[in-house]
């Protein structure tokens, strides 16, 4: 079904399929075909980036697949693992019949903001509101109170980069306080000892509007590489210049008051942001992999594309529309926003001479002028990506959390011959 190019590099074709909707395409529902393939014949710095080139063609292209009519079952399937590898899933989330739960604010501002992750090299967002255990009754207070999130759910692979814990302010108090975080390393037992308390931060409180966060990461790192060991977080609030006493009115929301219910509660619960770097995503920034970007000569000569723009120039190499559909794939019971995104794809010539705007390097230069001269020896260069984007995912997971994930090199933004 899907076939790699080593010799030559035709112009492509795109299928037609469910899941993908391409400007020129007709007449190809039924199969698929990789788009975008790259040459092998040329240097290992150019390979590693031509692998990277074809990763968002291979993901539009398997999409495709996993819609296209009139495969049986084992290729569909086969196909549709492939893809979720690519996205770093393990296997596809349960299909749920009733409607998922709402999307956090915090990760919905987050998903908004372009995705950006508020910590360096996590890929990945996930929230956490407070499980209750039998332990609540411990704190009938609002100036302590111990938290536990269950982060079971976090892959084996991921590492923690950061975690914000975020609390709603209290408008009924003032003065100045102190918000004092503790990692529960180990429980203590009622009468015989007391428990282990790690400091993890120390925040100043004054009466204002807005939210509050803490620094959790230390905590979450440690549930992660020891997960029998997580016994929650400890949240006490005190008097700012006083000597260990309890804060009577809190600056913020650490636990629901008798008199208010579930539901009003639900926004004003403090939230705990975990921010991950999965395993692919760490070995691209080990082994010192960037997003492609286009050639300063091809941004510099960008007003001569106008010259270009006549008919014949349609068969030139360039950026051709191409849009990803989650919900025709069958996927829109767990991803939660994009419904589809545009991925776009690359085809065209690559003729003699090459022009500026088609961002060719020396070597495409070198290859399209042996090409010239001797067509059998050595094949045109590529029309390929040479700058890609990611995209920003919510989806929900096995355990029925949202998570927010950046997938790298999923959107073509410029092409080039290669």
């Amino acid at each position: 079904m899907i076939e790699t190019l080593t010799n030559e590099c035709p112009a492509p074709s795109v299928p037609e399929a469910l899941s993908v909707r391409s400007g020129n395409a007709r007449g190809y529902r039924g199969f698929c075909v990789l788009v975008d393939v790259g040459c092998v014949e040329i240097s290992g710095g150019s390979r590693r980036i031509m692998r990277g080139a074809c990763a968002c063609a291979v993901v539009c292209a398997l999409v495709a697949l996993c819609a296209a009519t009139g495969l049986d079952e084992a290729t569909r399937a086969a196909a549709e693992k492939q893809l979720l590898a690519l996205l770093g899933l393990p296997r596809r989330p349960a299909r749920r019949s009733a409607p998922p739960p709402p999307v956090p604010r915090a990760m919905r501002l987050l998903y908004e903001g372009s995705g950006a992750i508020p910590a360096a090299a996590a890929n990945t967002a996930r929230s956490y509101h407070h499980t209750p255990t039998e332990l609540d009754a411990r704190f009938p207070g609002e100036h302590r109170f111990r938290l536990f999130f269950n982060v079971s759910g976090v892959p084996t692979d991921e590492v923690a980069r950061g975690a914000d814990l975020t609390f709603q302010r209290a408008l009924d108090a003032d003065g100045a306080q102190r918000l004092l975080l503790y990692d529960v390393v180990r429980p203590g037992r009622r009468g015989k000892t007391a428990p282990i308390l790690r400091l993890l931060d120390s925040v100043p409180l004054l009466p204002s509007e807005g939210t509050v966060s803490a620094d959790a990461v230390g905590a979450a790192r440690r549930w992660l590489s020891e997960p029998q060991h997580n016994h929650g977080l400890l949240v006490r609030v005190i008097e700012e210049g006083e000597q260990d006493i309890d804060a009577k009115k809190p600056h913020v929301r650490v636990r629901r008051r008798v008199s208010e219910s579930e539901e009003e509660f639900r926004e004003r619960q403090p939230v705990l942001l975990l921010y991950t770097e999965d395993s692919r995503a760490r070995a691209a920034r080990e082994s010192g992999q960037t997003r492609l970007s286009r050639s300063k000569r091809g941004v510099q000569r960008r007003g001569h594309r106008a010259h270009h723009r006549r008919k014949e120039a349609r068969e030139i190499c360039q950026r051709r529309p191409l849009y990803v559909d989650f919900a025709e794939v069958g996927w829109s019971d767990w991803i939660v926003a994009p419904h589809g995104y545009d991925a776009y794809y690359c085809q065209g010539d690559c003729p003699f001479p090459l022009a500026d705007h088609l961002n060719g390097t020396n070597h495409a230069i070198v290859q399209t002028l042996v090409n010239s001269v001797n067509p059998a020896a050595v094949p045109k260069a590529c029309c390929v990506p040479t700058q890609l984007s990611s995209i920003s995912m919510l989806y929900m997971d096995e355990q029925n959390q949202v998570v927010l994930k950046n997938y790298q090199d999923m959107m073509v933004m410029g092409c080039g011959c290669r």
